[in-house]
This record gives structure tokens, sequence and C-alpha cells, in this order.
């Protein structure tokens, strides 16, 4: 649309109209001339330009404003005076330039070192304020706790200590009161400048960071002294950037809250100078047989190296690499300044004195077993705790040297001897722990043979039965199953103690079958037998497995006279805290004259039946067990008030021809009691008992013969023997040979074992 001349552009206020290149520019009309000084051109700034071609319109689409006629001279005030000139204010980030009248952007500068400033500022307030939480917040007691598991020490019943488990940690040490020479050696290899910084030594790092870029012959640390103890008493040792701050900033406030003595003091009494041993005086007592008051330079010298790397540079496994970094130390010491040259040239390479105080004196099964109980008992403490056990040091190691002298020829063995209130006294779980440290006494599960036909006869005095109760002892078929006898014979009508003593298979399964399964299961789980058991007439012969400890404890209940029994292996004073259990499983007594008729049984097998080799010179009680194929042979036993059981076999469940329980497992037993109740040779044996009441009511013509020629062959007694090996010229396992089996040499040895046990 056509514009008229001299009209205003009220579309685009700030766009100058074009001038044509060939017409010269119009000369404006003359303008009154204003009141006030005009405005400065906009566009005088821009380069290149020396005056404005034409002004520039800013009236946009405002009205136009409105003309003023001019006052008259004459009514015109005197004008006021000039104010005071006043400083501009001071440019900011976000204040125009002066004389800046329009809306155009303008560039203006930022200062870039604020934000850095400010970051560094707020990061020095974080760490203080961490640090301060630090000494608010983390106990400073534990810098004096040992960074290794609680150790436990296992004491006899006699106060001895038999076992220890865990770490050797020495008592803390004052550093203040050791000697110079041995604060020196420390400080000179582990950090050189500990009593000029703070925790941490810029110096030291640098020199680490140096070297391990530069060479390739190890890297090296810049961990101060208060850093290690930091590391040591309340971090874990995994590398990372988070464990390196959190060991700075405990650094700091160890370094706020500690003198240096005391840092000293807490870093010499908690790190580890291997041998699993933890602190400087049981490391110098371990070594050196010595207190750190009185190490010499040579002694303090080698410990002081043995902080880098413990576990390799242990002296008792490599004592030239320990006297290698000895070296070291000593030159570490001269360059510090600490010692001079004929000091060090003194000083010679450290003899070792390593204490000779054994580990685990003697009960390493027993410690093994007793070892979860103890802990429970300790708690979750972190320092070393004595635990008092049952164990009787006599009495076990009058068990280990009877195991030792045993003869027993690639058979293994276990024992065990307990009170009969399941006090453990002894235990021997193996012929060696250093060959086999697994415990055979309680964690080998095997048939107990014949020596579980003690809950059968218990079942059956419950269902009324006496000693004196007539039974068959001949042969018999139940069901599919035909038992047999160990050797073959049978006595025909006998008592039931009699039965007892020569070890009747027959009659035993008789009574099984004639009392019920579940009545000798009921008898079993009474006495304390927690095994599985198999509901079958067969487990009259032993069939179901057990452990040596379980069956040991139900023998021990008829010495104590109440069931159950169970084992234990803390004092009293440490199972106090077991009150609950105690009530819930109160002993039982037995009832009428069930205990007088076992015990008056189980004699019978020692003086006139299967055991005759564990006779004693006091009353004995006890009772022999064979499993098929002479696999496993046992003797489980009481008298003079310690009970105890003995088993031989293989681990690989492997036969052993001429192995019985009535042989080598019954004499270790009558040697053990011997030693343990200090007895004297047993004196001659007796002549064997004949069958009693052979003429009784009830027994036939046939009986009579039946006893006699058993009798004749020997008596019905003599069941269970002890053929041993042909090839043995002492006629069997061991060299105690009893004189008694040299008349039974010439019986014949192939003993029937359909049914499989004795």
């Amino acid at each position: 649309m056509a514009r008229e001349p001299g009209s205003n552009d009220v579309r685009f206020p700030l766009r100058r109209q074009a001038e044509p290149e060939s017409a010269p520019a119009p000369t404006p009309a003359p303008r009154p001339a204003p009141e006030a000084k005009p405005a400065r051109d906009v566009r005088s700034w821009l380069p290149g330009r020396t005056a404005a071609p034409s002004p520039l319109e800013l009236t946009g689409g405002l009205p136009p404003p409105e003309r003023v006629a001019p006052v008259p001279e004459w009514r015109r005030a005197a004008p006021p005076p000039p104010p005071a000139p006043t400083p501009p204010p001071p440019p900011t980030a976000d204040a125009a330039p002066a004389g800046y009248t329009s809306n155009l952007p303008v560039l203006v500068r930022r200062n870039p070192w604020k934000w850095v400033t400010r970051g560094i500022a707020l990061c020095i307030l974080l760490f203080v304020l961490a640090v301060a939480w630090l000494a608010v917040t983390a106990p400073l007691s534990k810098s004096l706790q040992p960074p290794a598991p609680p150790s436990i020490t296992l004491l006899s019943a006699e106060g001895t200590p038999i076992a220890r488990r865990g770490a050797v940690i020495g008592e803390p040490i004052d550093a203040a009161k050791l000697p110079a020479h041995v604060r020196d050696a420390f400080v000179a290899i582990e950090d050189r400048r500990f009593y000029g910084h703070w925790g941490v030594d810029p110096r030291g790092i640098l020199r680490a960071f140096v070297h391990n870029v530069t060479s390739s012959g190890g890297s090296q640390g810049g961990s101060t002294i208060t850093q290690q103890l930091a590391k040591n008493a309340f971090l874990t040792q995994e590398r990372t950037a988070t464990r390196k701050f959190q060991e700075v900033l405990i650094a700091f406030w160890l370094e706020a809250w500690l003198s240096k003595q005391e840092i000293l003091s807490r870093y010499l009494s908690n790190v580890y100078f291997g041998d699993n041993v933890y602190g400087l005086r049981a490391a110098s007592r371990h070594y050196f047989s010595a207190e750190p008051e009185d190490l010499n330079a040579s002694q303090a010298t080698l410990l002081a190296g043995l902080v880098q790397a413990p576990s390799r540079l242990a002296p008792t496994g490599n004592l030239k690499g320990a006297r290698d970094r000895q070296k070291l130390v000593i030159g570490s010491m001269l360059d510090a300044g600490l010692i001079t040259k004929a000091e060090a040239a003194a000083i010679r390479p450290a003899v070792l004195r390593v204490s000779r105080s054994k580990e685990l004196p003697n009960g390493t099964y027993f410690a093994d077993w007793v070892l979860p109980q103890a802990r429970d008992r300790a708690g979750g403490v972190a320092t070393e705790q004595t635990v008092k056990t049952t164990l009787e040091m006599p009495i076990q190691q009058a068990a280990e040297r009877v195991v030792k002298s045993a003869g027993l020829r690639g058979l293994q063995v276990a024992m065990v001897a307990m009170r009969p209130d399941g006090r453990v006294v002894a235990m021997v779980g193996g012929r060696s722990y250093g060959q086999s440290p697994f415990n055979r006494a309680t964690q080998a599960r095997r048939q107990p043979g014949s020596t579980f036909k003690l809950f059968v006869y218990l079942a059956a005095l419950r269902s009324g039965m006496t000693p004196d109760t007539m039974v068959d002892d001949s042969p018999v078929t139940i069901g599919e199953w035909s038992p047999t006898n160990s050797d073959g014979r049978y006595a025909g009508r006998i008592t039931l103690r009699q039965a007892f003593a020569k070890s009747s298979n027959v009659v035993s399964a008789r009574l099984t079958a004639k009392i019920g399964v579940g009545n000798v299961i009921r008898a079993a789980r009474d006495l304390g037998i927690s095994t599985p058991i198999s509901n079958e007439a067969s487990i009259a012969l032993g069939t179901s497995t057990v452990s040596l400890l379980e069956l040991t404890s139900a023998y021990a209940a008829i010495a104590n006279g109440s069931y159950p029994v169970r084992p234990v292996g803390l004092s009293d004073d440490e199972s106090a805290d077991d009150w609950l259990a105690k009530r819930l499983g109160a002993a039982t007594r037995f009832r009428g004259d069930e205990i007088d008729d076992l015990r008056s049984m189980l004699e019978s097998v020692v003086a006139a039946g299967t055991g005759r080799s564990a006779a004693l010179s006091i009353p004995a009680y006890g009772k022999t067990g064979t499993t098929q194929d002479n696999r496993d042979a046992l003797f489980v036993g009481y008298a003079g008030g310690l009970v105890a059981g003995v088993w031989i076999g293989n681990d690989d469940n492997s036969p052993s021809p001429g192995l019985a329980g009535g042989g080598l497992p019954a004499r270790i037993w009558r040697d053990f009691m011997t030693r343990a109740l200090d007895l004297r040779a047993p004196p001659p044996p007796e002549p064997v008992e004949e069958v009693e009441n052979a003429i009784d009511e009830g027994v036939t013509l046939d009986d009579v013969l039946n006893g006699l020629d058993g009798i004749m062959r020997g008596g019905p007694i003599e069941t269970e023997i002890d053929p041993g090996d042909p090839r043995d010229p002492d006629g069997g396992y061991g060299s105690d040979r009893d004189p008694r089996d040299e008349r039974r040499r010439g019986e014949d040895r192939d003993r029937r074992r359909d049914g499989g046990f004795e």
C-alpha cells in the first residue's frame, strides 16, 4: 500500500528509510531549537560511522509527544543549584554499560575462578564437618581393639591349657616404656616423619607415587603409622578410594585426640607379625621368648621388618627373607640419623628363640568337639577368653598312651571316656590327629553290633522278664530272616543272663520278635540314642548306625542309675545358662529292679562271657560287639566311676579277619581302665562258669544233653573268641596277648556269618 510523503511508518519503527543511491540526500527542514540537550545518536557507536545520516525514529506505535509552548523568560524561576556529583555505582554482572539506551544485547565478561574458589571452600567445610562427626561418634577405645577374631583358650578340669583357637593376642604395651631403639626401628622403616605430621604425610605419599611410577622394583606405600592404626582398628583391608578417604579422616581424628606416644602404643599393640601373632608383646614372646622391654637392637630391627609382609617374612618359615628385611631397617635408621655408623655395624643378624609351648598340648579331638560350645559360651567378644572344660589331663594322657601302644596294625581306633553324669574326661578320635583330624568318636556312624543288645534286654526286663527267665538258644526263622550265632553253637534253653553273657544272636532275635520292635526302639530312645533306627527285627543285632559317643552315653545311664545321660564337654559353671534344657529333659530313674538286673547281666559278660579280656581287679561291667565280616569291633563298659567305649575298624568299612569285640577292644579298655583308675593287674581268671540250674522246671533231658555237649566243647559261655591272625606269632592284634587264647588256637576259625553279627 502507498504511503504519503512525510508520514510516519508505524509498522517498522526502528527501520531506516532506504535512500536512492543516485539521488543526493535531501536537506532536512530546519527545526526549532529544543529546550533541552538533544539525545545522543545511538548509532554513533557503530564502527565506520561518524555521523548519523538520518535520525532514528523511536515512536513506534505510541502517540506522538505533545508540544509544549515555551515559557516566557520573565516567568521562569531561577534554576536550582546543581546537585553534588555522586560516584557511579559499581558495575554488576547484570548492569548495562553507561550510555546504553536500547534493547540490543550486550556482551558481559564473567570471572571463572569464582566458582573454583567456592568449590574449594565447600570441600573444606565438608571435611571439617566429617572430622567433627568422627570426633563425636567414633569410640576412641576401638583403636585398642585387636583386628583378629576372638581367641579362645580351652582349659582342662584342672585348669591346664589344652588347646587354643584363634589368634595369639598380646597385652597392650606402653611405647614410652620401650627402649629407644625399639621405637626408632618401627618409626624409621614405617613412618620416618611420624613425629612431624598430622596423620598424613604428603611427602611420603609423593615419594611413594614417584617410586611406583618410575621404578619396577616393587610398590611403596605412603601410609603413616596413624593411617595404619586407623585401617587396622576401624576399617577393612579392601583397597578402594572410599576406604582410603575414611582412613585419612580417621587418621586426622586420632591425631586430634591422641598423643604421638599413645598412637604408637596402640599401633604396636595391634600390628600383625605373622604366625597368627598380633601385638609386639606376643611377637617378642613368640619369636624370642622375651618381653618387649628387654628386646635388643638386633631383635627389634627384625620384628620391625616383619610388618610389611608378616605372612611371607615370618622368620619361622623364611629366616633369610626376614634377615634381608632387617638390613633395610638398619639402613633406614642410619639414614634418619637415629643411629651412627658404628652402632649400625654392631647390629648382628637376629637369632630366634621360638617359644616351645605347644599350641595344642593335648585333647586335640576333644577340642574340635567342644569348641562350638565354648564359642557360644564366650559370646561376641574381641579379647582372649578362657573356657574351662571337663577334660581330665591324667585320664586323657592314659587314653593316648594306651592307643599308641595297642599295636593296631593299620586299623583305626576311637575312644571316649566320661563320668556317669556325662562329663567327657577323655577322647581319642583316631591314631593321629596330624594325619587325620576326622573324629571317629563323634563324627563317624558305625554299626554297634551286639552292644545294641543292651536295649533289647532292657525292653525284655520292662516286659516282666528277669535275668533268670529261661530262653531258647536254638536256630530260629523270623519271616524270611534266619539269624545264627557267630560261633555256630547253640546252648538250648538257658537263662536270660547266660544268653546275654554269651551274646546269643538267636535269643536276641526271639526277644525282639516277642516283645515287639517298637519297645526295643523305645528303650534305645530312652537311653539317648537319637540316630535313625530301622523298624525291623534285625535291629536286635545292631544293624542301625550310631556314634561311639552316643553309645557310650547310653551305657553311662546304667552306671548313673537314671536316663538319659547327655555328654557334655564344659564344666558346670560354663554350662549354667543351659538351665532350661536341663529342666525340660530331667533324668528318669529306672523302675524297680531293672537297674540291678541290667548291671548283673553286664557284670556276667566281663566275669564269664565274651568280655573276659576286660576283667579288672575291681567289679567291671560291659558288653562286646562285632559286626558282619569283622568290620567293626567294640567294647563299652564302666568300672570305678568311669565309663568308656572303644571302637576299632577301617575307615573304608573293609573286613578285618579275626577282629572281635572281645579281643583287642576289650584289652585296650582293660589297659586304659588300669591306668586311669590306677589299679593293680587283674587276678588270674576264675574257672569258666558252667551252665547253672541245668535241671530246672521245664528242662528236658535233651536240654541237659545239649548243655553237656556245650560244656565238653568249651562251655556255652565261651563263644566269642579272638582267633588272631595266623601269620602273627603273638596270636592276634597287638602285643598284649591274652594267655587264654593259647588253648583256643586249635579251634575252628571259620565262623558262620549268616545273620552276620556277634
